[in-house]
């Protein structure tokens, strides 16, 4: 978008436009992944994002793209979306024994994340030697690649009972979430810690990549950074097993906005993609710790609707950070912009962490789940 219009503004419209379709369809992405096998759902979404993105490598390389071409296919892209992440939530303990939990999590972390690395950096050599066009192609067969792997697995089957329809699905799934209060407490605080970090992170970020660093390939490096950050704090957590992994995990949030200090003060790439690095451990730390809690105390048959109201409530605002991060920006100029998102970005995390609850939560000492079926019960 940066080369094709010039606007932060406009890239903010397009990040924002695979948001909106996820806020819209992201409980109805619960209730299915809790319905069908979760693989195949998640075989659908990537095939849908794969169409979505050779589209617009199509219209990028044959210089027929416009703004309103990027924004539909990417609403495409987060309509897939909608439907992927619950199931993913749910796949772990259909596959992985309880006592497992947090290392499968950890482990399919770094997976992530080490490939991150390589494809952060290659993403910008791909865009400054071949263009956005050729980079959006390989990642369309990317996501093919994926649901050629998903569609292989074979899981056990475990007995579905419908219910009668899809809003009591949904009050049930809405029961389960606002029943802990841990839970919404910090879905509460991401809704508006994400808003904000997300904006500065995707918007403003390229934009101090492209003024002062040089460019895409500085980006892409800050970007490997983080996911070698993010493959740090994975490989940590195969061995360290926290009693209380929440309050781990959100203290080590708390400086998961040292990367926007950097990014409105410093202007060298390797003290920024330092930052970033540093960021991603924290990040990890939370992540594993989140997917976890949400695994160990939340039953498998209700847990991709409840990790729908999780995702629904995490990026319920990220739309508006991206839309309006760019005039933000231009009203207050960039400095002072990435300043205030990493004020209120850390401040919700402090004020969710103040909570006893959040605090508190333990891990199961035997390792199953606190409630739900376990999964010796899945035939």
């Amino acid at each position: 978008m940066l080369d094709l219009t010039g606007s932060s503004t406009d890239l903010g419209l397009v990040l924002a436009a695979n948001m909106v379709p996820q806020l819209l369809l992201v409980l109805f992405g619960g209730i299915f992944a809790d319905r069908l096998p979760r693989n195949l759902v998640m075989v659908g979404s990537n095939l849908l994002s794969a169409g979505a993105q050779l589209a617009t490598a199509a219209l990028l390389l044959t210089h027929q793209a416009e703004l309103w071409h990027l924004i539909a296919l990417q609403a495409l892209r987060g309509v897939a979306m909608s439907f992927f992440f619950p199931a993913s939530q749910g796949l772990v303990p259909e596959t992985v024994r309880p006592g497992l939990l947090q290392q499968a999590n950890a482990l399919l972390g770094m997976t992530k994340n080490g490939t991150s690395i390589f494809g952060a950096a290659l993403g910008g050599v791909f865009v400054t030697l071949a263009g956005a066009g050729w980079a959006l192609t390989f990642d369309a067969g990317t996501y093919a690649a994926s649901a050629a792997v998903l569609a292989a697995m074979r899981l056990p089957r475990a007995e579905r009972v419908d219910a009668p329809n899809l809003f009591r699905e949904l009050a049930e799934g809405w029961a389960e979430f606002i029943s802990r209060t841990w839970l919404w407490t910090i879905v509460v605080a991401f809704s508006v810690s994400n808003m904000v970090w997300t904006g500065a992170f995707l918007v403003l970020g390229p934009l101090v990549a492209k003024e002062f660093l040089g460019g895409a390939a500085a980006w892409g490096l800050i970007v490997a950074a983080e996911g070698a950050g993010l493959l740090t704090g994975g490989l940590l957590l195969l061995r360290f097993r926290p009693q209380r992994p929440l309050l781990v995990g959100m203290a080590a949030f708390s400086f998961a906005g040292l990367p926007l200090v950097l990014l409105a003060s410093v202007r060298s790439t390797p003290v920024i993609g330092a930052g970033f690095f540093l960021a991603g451990v924290a990040i990890e730390l939370f992540s594993v710790a989140w997917s976890t809690a949400l695994q160990q105390h939340v039953p498998l048959d209700k847990l991709s609707r409840v990790s729908a109201y999780d995702v629904l409530g995490s990026i319920v605002f990220v739309p508006l950070g991206l839309a309006i991060a760019g005039p933000i920006a231009d009203a207050i100029g960039l400095t002072d912009a990435l300043w205030l998102a990493a004020v209120v970005s850390t401040a919700c995390v402090l004020a969710a962490l103040a909570v006893r609850d959040v605090r508190n939560l333990r891990r199961p000492d035997d390792g199953f789940p606190a409630v739900g079926p376990s999964w010796e019960a899945v035939p």
